[in-house]
């Protein structure tokens, strides 16, 4: 599968839509904001800041959440100007907003006269002037000029590889390793946990390399991914949309040889696996690693439920917005493989089992932030 070419968070402000599914991300992203803070304080608080600070945002996507980063690091940076001793004014601020080609750049582009509206309001004539562009293209490459960016964050997206590893199918019978399974799964044999691994380790290195290019000296990278605790550790959400396929089989609604060779293209890292990439491709220091749990539900709120429901109808209602968020954010891989036409009934079938799971099992998963500082070539290469 070229993720390239299919993977796209659900566009417009349907129901389906990621802008309307997406508070779980916003809760991440809040948990997160601390350690953004701190990360950019400890890089810029005691020296000069640039006169045009640049900021990239990779895997940005479209909807209510695209621009809240931005936001907060532009109120992080205000901040660090106005504590200055010359209380100097803010820097001017190029943003980059990247995410494949696919991605709803337009909806983003909309949200943007607003957006420069309320900072003009809110932060007055001493205020630097921000300069907003899209940047689309796959983060496992290039993207900038070297030399060039200071800040850069991503969110829930560097856990999506570059592709599904192609080795999960033996490359002489054309058998599936991984039969029934979409992700790493307790019936998983050890072959596909290593393969997985080996295809997170050679993407997250490059991105590593490709960043180091693009990072000025002593620049900062923010990253937030899901985590696991322990790599053979799998995530049940996944499990439970596999169950659903698996279901859909049993029925003949889908083939089992289709099943058999579909694989979600994603990788789970634990700590360890995080450092030990960043340590053996060596353009960073890690600075922070914070890891928190959030439950597969995070972001439910009042506005999702009534004061008159009950515990039942409230259970209803969290799966019901567990398997929205879910579809808004791989609709676009399960139907290039399976079709348009079962996405209903696929995603129906895998609410019920949710609710099913939410009643019995605990449903918290783990987050890894991490902010990372770009050696200085110089010295990194007289040590």
């Amino acid at each position: 599968m070229e993720v390239e070419q299919v993977l796209h968070m659900n566009g417009g402000v349907g129901q389906a839509s990621y802008a309307n599914n997406s508070f779980l991300q916003r809760e991440v992203i809040s948990r997160a904001r601390q350690t953004l803070k701190e990360s950019i304080r400890e890089a810029y608080c005691n020296k000069a800041l640039p006169e045009c600070l640049r900021i990239a945002d990779l895997g940005c996507s479209s909807g209510p959440n695209t621009l809240i980063v931005v936001s907060d690091i532009i109120d992080i940076i205000e901040a660090i100007s106005c504590q200055s001793s010359n209380k100097i004014n803010s820097p001017a601020f190029q943003v980059f907003l990247n995410d494949l080609p696919w991605n709803d750049f337009n909806a983003v582009f909309r949200s943007l006269p607003s957006f420069y509206a309320r900072l003009k309001k809110e932060k007055g004539d001493k205020f630097g002037p921000c300069f907003i562009a899209a940047m689309p293209g796959s983060f496992y490459g290039r993207l900038f000029p070297n030399n060039f960016m200071h800040i850069v964050h991503s969110s829930y997206s560097l856990h999506w590889l570059s592709k599904v590893p192609k080795e999960l199918v033996d490359n002489q019978t054309g058998e599936a390793h991984n039969k029934g399974n979409i992700y790493l799964s307790k019936t998983s044999p050890r072959v596909v946990f290593k393969v997985y691994f080996d295809q997170f380790q050679k993407d997250f290195t490059y991105f590593l390399r490709c960043r180091s290019e693009e990072i000025v000296d002593g620049g900062v990278m923010i990253l937030t991914i899901i985590g696991s605790t322990e790599n053979d550790s799998p995530n049940s959400i996944w499990e439970l949309l596999g169950r659903t396929l698996n279901d859909m089989v049993m029925l003949n609604i889908i083939e089992a040889e289709s099943l058999d060779h579909f694989n979600m293209p994603l990788y789970f890292p634990n700590e360890r696996e995080v450092k030990n990439v960043i340590q053996e491709e060596g353009s960073f220091s890690l600075q922070k690693l914070n890891a928190f749990e959030t439950a597969w539900d995070a972001g439910f709120s009042s506005e999702h439920t009534s004061k008159i429901d009950n515990n039942n109808n409230d259970m209803q209602k969290r799966g019901k917005y567990v398997s929205d968020y879910i579809r808004a954010i791989s609709e676009s891989i399960f139907v290039k493989q399976f079709g348009e036409t079962i996405m209903y009934e696929l995603f129906k079938r895998f609410t019920d089992k949710v609710i099913e799971s939410m009643a019995k099992e605990k449903w918290q998963y783990n987050n890894l932030v991490f902010s990372l500082t770009k050696n200085n070539v110089q010295s990194y290469f007289m040590n």
